[in-house]
């Protein structure tokens, strides 16, 4: 028999898959002897059964009833019991935190009889009136689904007709009035009546929490996590303690090193008098954690010996959650905290160095996609003038936007191709998606530990939070500073994540730290030398234990000496294409229109010298290093003037009696002729080279005299010839004995040897498929995922990115567009099937990736696996690429997943 219900006694951080990392960490914690209240936890299991049949599976409530039982029995009192109830907190907990993202239900148990014996054994009328108001709340919107603003609005009322501003200042009678009105509320929303039974409210909450797993805001979360949507959610019930006691009491939230920086030390928020939705809501400032030592000094050492204990333990960055109840301290939550980037760095470096961790385990915790962040522009500290405010820089980086002032238009102007900054109060779960869109999150309440705060921190997005001396008026839809400037919505700011200053207008960016070091080997910022000492201790690592090699798609000298700076190993594919456009597109034009093998012989002629003054410039570059340089690939077609712009100047000529260009009709003629309903299907890549005579024997010529001048002038260049979009071996053939022809011919009349290997571009299924034979003729091989990614799907990428990827997205067909992540069900299943049979033609056949998802840090681990020697991507990603090819090399290693 299935079993769905364990006592945190029972478990351990090990069952995250069935307790969830809630209820296993609860349990580790118990199993360590911290004081945690304590509980027991419905499984994943649990959630998974109810969540298919849409009931409880047998058995589950006598498991739970059992439990429950016990929890009496060690506690002296039973649920709801009226003369001194014992009170209960029901909270989701799945596998990977999804922050606010479930349900939470508390002080279960009390009704309209327990309230007044919760009076009477707490000594506080108005406590005990408080927590009844939360339940119902909590209940009528999460259980019984009465729109949480209803609620809140009823609360804002009867402030301002008791003219408070916070909800602590409510007395007990006000409380007492505020739980009628919400279960008026109730009923009139519902029909249904707040339920006077505890077990009833436990079961029906239980069943809500499970139910939360489906919610729009949860799948929403999961999509953007890449989290599964088939893990299912626990539930966590445990035994109530409370921060809304008095001065003696209160809730918190703690981190044991800075979650935004990863420096050492105590970081967190505290807030007297509070239950902890308190705290993470932001709807009360908090105060420092260091404020504690002050208020409670043993509370405060009890805590930092506990947090030293979990970091030890866990050997990682720690987040807690913790409530005071009269001097008491409890520890309500423990898991491994989300960081910012820049966080991960310097905190894996930290603890490798600390000897916590080993060198191989702390490049595990950081990721590319990370580092790429790290490798975005900050602001110019000379440039940024008066700030409009400050708050607290929870989640660093620089963003500039448009003013908004919710969710639903931050996602309307996003979509519409606007930077957008989401301006809140404060946020709340149902603020995700314009947490999403938008470019930073602004609020003018909260902590490091608030809602917008922990969310932003997760995704990487910009945040500051508790701008204190912003006045946030989402009615009027304005902020107004402390100096009286009124900023409008619509209205550009800049927010800086990294020191919690707010600009009015588009401040400049500059080269952040991380990219000067990548650039010249040193940080710019002496602030920002820790991440860059993190961020150079990763690559090192990285380079060491790595198998794949990285190389970059570089076009130009350029290019190739920034990605050699970046730690290329070579260029893994250079664009000829690119070296036809600008001044030389005329050149490309006369062999286009040209009428007779003469006239094209001389454009060709005349493109050679200037092909080959690009290929000695990259060779020079990258001297010594490989360099696979692609046959022209686009169709022609692609040279040439717009169709509809020679047509509209040809058409206007004549509606003005006037001869058109005599060059203009002759190039519209050729654009007509060159049509072609799919051009990517086209006369394009290796069917270019074998129609077009003359084509493939300039380009090689231009790369063979470019190899031989580098050789007579002492160098060392690799060339690689790769032909593109080849689909049968009798293609390549053709073309490499032409290829051999003309090196063959240069090497005689320059008396040097030119070993130019000549491979293939993989980018139809059906060079996957008979990958075998194409080794037969090819030296190496290298996946261009772009256009093997849209032949394999039937995908036109410019057309259905636009027209119905969102669609799919929203779906479920996709968890990420295959255009981003290597699909590796199908385009995936190619690349083996072409690595195992062209290995198995040619053992020593060298093969890599030049597509964009050779940039890619979840590709780079699937090519790690396939066996491939190299990937090659954008100048830009190379150090994300180097990164991400170590940690590949380390599958085992555990990592820091913070999800």
């Amino acid at each position: 028999m299935v079993r769905y219900v364990y006592d945190f006694t029972e478990g351990g951080r090990n069952m995250a898959d069935l307790l969830g990392g809630k209820g296993s960490n609860l349990a580790e914690m118990t199993r360590l002897g911290l004081p945690v209240p304590p509980g027991f936890t419905l499984t994943t299991e649990a959630c998974r059964a109810f969540l298919e049949t849409g009931s409880e599976p047998a058995g589950l409530w006598e498991e739970v009833s059992a439990h429950l039982s016990v929890l009496e029995a060690s506690a002296g009192r039973s649920l709801g019991q009226p003369d001194d109830p014992l009170l209960l907190s029901v909270r989701s907990g799945a596998k990977f935190s999804m922050p606010g993202m479930m349900e939470t239900i508390l002080d279960i148990g009390l009704n309209d009889d327990s309230v007044l014996g919760l009076a009477m054994v707490s000594g506080s009328e108005r406590f005990a009136w408080d927590s009844y108001r939360r339940l119902v709340q909590m209940f009528g919107s999460t259980v019984m689904g009465v729109d949480s603003s209803r609620f809140e609005r009823s609360l804002a009322l009867l402030k301002d007709q008791r003219d408070v501003q916070d909800d602590v200042h409510l007395t007990a009678s006000d409380l007492a009035e505020l739980v009628e009105t919400y279960k008026n509320l109730i009923h009139l929303e519902t029909g249904d009546h707040f339920p006077q039974s505890p077990t009833e409210q436990l079961r029906r909450a239980v069943l809500a929490v499970f139910d939360s797993w489906n919610g729009e805001r949860a799948r929403l979360y999961r999509r953007r996590e890449h989290i599964a949507d088939g893990l299912g959610t626990a539930v966590n019930v445990q035994r109530m303690v409370f921060g809304n006691l008095g001065a003696d009491s209160g809730s918190g939230v703690a981190f044991t090193r800075d979650p935004a920086t990863g420096l050492s030390g105590l970081y967190g928020d505290y807030l007297p008098d509070a239950q902890g939705e308190d705290v993470v809501a932001g709807i009360r400032n908090t105060v420092p954690l260091a404020e504690l030592k002050r208020l409670d000094a043993t509370s405060y050492d009890e805590l930092c010996t506990h947090m030293r204990t979990l970091e030890r333990h866990y050997r990682d960055l720690c987040d807690i959650e913790f409530t005071i109840e009269r001097g008491t301290l409890w520890m309500l939550q423990t898991r491994v905290g989300k960081r910012t980037a820049e966080a991960a760095f310097v905190l894996a470096a930290a603890l490798a160095d600390e000897g916590l961790i080993t060198p191989d385990e702390a490049l595990a915790r950081v990721s590319g996609e990370g580092l790429a962040r790290l490798m975005f522009p900050r602001f110019d500290a000379s440039a940024t003038g008066t700030a409009l405010a400050h708050g607290i820089p929870a989640s660093p980086g620089a963003a500039v936007g448009t003013v908004v002032f919710d969710s639903a238009q931050a996602v309307r102007r996003a979509a519409a191709g606007e930077k957008v900054i989401l301006v809140r109060q404060e946020t709340t779960p149902d603020d995700l998606p314009g947490m999403i869109a938008a470019q930073a999150v602004l609020t003018s309440r909260g902590g490091k530990t608030s809602h917008a705060a922990v969310v932003a921190r997760g995704m990487g997005k910009v945040c500051v939070c508790g701008a204190e001396e912003l006045i946030v008026d989402t009615e009027t839809r304005r902020f107004t500073a402390a100096d009286g400037t009124v900023v409008e919505e619509s209205t550009v700011v800049s927010v800086d994540g990294s020191t919690g200053a707010v600009y009015a207008g588009s401040v400049p960016l500059v080269d952040s730290e991380v990219i000067r070091y990548l650039e010249d080997g040193r940080g710019g910022d002496p602030q920002g030398m820790d991440v860059v000492d993190g961020v150079a201790q990763a690559l090192a690592r990285a380079d060491t234990v790595r198998r794949l090699e990285v190389r970059a798609n570089a076009d130009t000298p350029q290019d190739a000496v920034r990605a050699r700076r970046f730690g290329a190993q070579g260029i893994g594919l250079c664009r000829t294409e690119h070296m036809f456009l600008g001044e030389r597109r005329k050149l490309v034009e006369q062999m286009i229109l040209a009428g007779t093998d003469a006239e094209r012989d001389r454009a060709l002629a005349d493109l050679l010298p200037l092909q080959r003054r690009d290929f000695v410039g990259i060779l020079e570059a990258m001297d010594g290093l490989p360099v696979t340089i692609r046959l022209l690939d686009p169709p022609l077609h692609e040279f040439l003037p717009d169709h509809t712009e020679l047509a509209v100047r040809i058409a206007t000529a004549q509606a003005r009696g006037e001869e058109p260009d005599a060059h203009d009709v002759e190039l519209l003629s050729a654009v007509n002729h060159m049509h072609e309903e799919n051009p990517m299907l086209g006369l394009r890549g290796v069917r270019l080279g074998l129609v077009v005579p003359g084509l493939v024997t300039m380009q090689v010529r231009a790369i063979g005299e470019a190899v031989t001048e580098r050789l007579l002038a002492g160098g060392a260049p690799q060339a690689e010839i790769m032909v593109p979009l080849v689909g049968d071996v009798r293609e390549l053939r053709l073309v490499r004995a032409e290829v051999q022809r003309v090196l063959a011919e240069i090497s005689r009349a320059a008396g040097v040897v030119l070993d130019c290997p000549v491979g293939t571009m993989i980018e139809l299924p059906r060079a996957a498929l008979t990958a075998g034979r194409i080794a037969e003729e090819a030296e190496f091989f290298s996946f261009g995922t772009n256009d093997l990614t849209q032949t394999t799907w039937g995908f036109s990428r410019d057309d259905v990115e636009a027209e119905f990827f969102s669609a799919y997205l929203d779906k479920g067909v996709f968890s990420t567009s295959p255009f981003e992540a290597l699909d590796r069900e199908g385009v995936g299943r190619l690349v083996d099937i072409a690595v195992t049979e062209g290995r198995a033609t040619r053992p020593d056949l060298k093969i890599g990736v030049c597509g964009e998802h050779g940039g890619d840090p979840d590709s780079v681990h699937f090519f790690h696996t396939a066996g491939l020697d190299y990937v090659s991507c954008s100048p830009f990603r190379v150090p994300v690429a180097r990164l991400e090819a170590g940690r590949a090399a380390l599958e085992e290693t555990e990592g820091s997943d913070s999800r």
